[in-house]
């Protein structure tokens, strides 16, 4: 099930993938959850503990997670990277919510970046250079980049390729076998996904 709101798309507009921060950044509040959980276990079993110990850890211990622990796990639940047919869409923030989007024809460039212990666990940055205003667009603790990155790069291309065929300017959409031509060598660079490419092939093949 889709998590971004589709009341949020147009009417041609297809969400490609949907994607939350890494489980990394989850690393340190479950550390804090075992260490916290380890100090009350303490508690409660020592020997004859004053009646105020095991209340004020307790006590201690809720604050503690709810100042280091939980905010951590809400905005990872809060954050999504979304990318669809026409846009990469940011969503971010708990009680307050901030976004930004990025048309397809405006991305200039896509890099990624992972460490050794990124590489490892499987996830990295992806930066998204775009003719606009905002130039550059950082998305941190991707999961898989370089396949994400792949992902944009075919989704741009699709983009590119639906203008190409006449859907704007006015011009006359090119011969068939050339757009079959080139949604093949999509294929073939790994631009575009098997169901993407037979459903492009369908929707093609069914113009009149």
């Amino acid at each position: 099930m889709s998590k971004y709101p589709q009341r949020l798309l147009t009417d041609d507009e297809t969400i490609l993938d949907e994607l939350r921060p890494h489980w990394r950044v989850l690393l340190a509040p479950v550390f804090w959850v075992i260490l916290t959980s380890g100090s009350v276990i303490a508690a409660f079993q020592a020997n004859d503990p004053p009646s105020w110990v095991i209340p004020t850890v307790s006590l201690l211990s809720a604050l503690f997670l709810l100042g280091l622990a939980v905010p951590p796990f809400l905005r990872r639940h809060f954050t999504l990277y979304v990318l669809t047919s026409e846009r990469i869409v940011v969503r971010s923030g708990i009680l307050t919510r901030s976004g930004s989007e990025i048309p397809l024809e405006s991305i200039t460039n896509v890099l990624f970046s992972q460490s050794i212990f990124e590489r490892l666990l499987g996830y990295g940055d992806v930066l998204l250079e775009s003719a606009g205003e905002s130039g550059q667009s950082r998305l941190r603790d991707v999961p898989d980049p370089e396949v994400f990155q792949s992902r944009i790069y075919g989704a741009r291309e699709q983009r590119s390729l639906h203008f190409t065929r006449g859907s704007g300017g006015g011009s006359a959409p090119r011969d068939r076998a050339a757009q079959l031509k080139e949604l093949a060598d999509l294929l073939d660079r790994g631009r575009l996904t098997e169901d993407e490419y037979q459903a492009q092939k369908a929707r093609l093949l069914a113009e009149e």
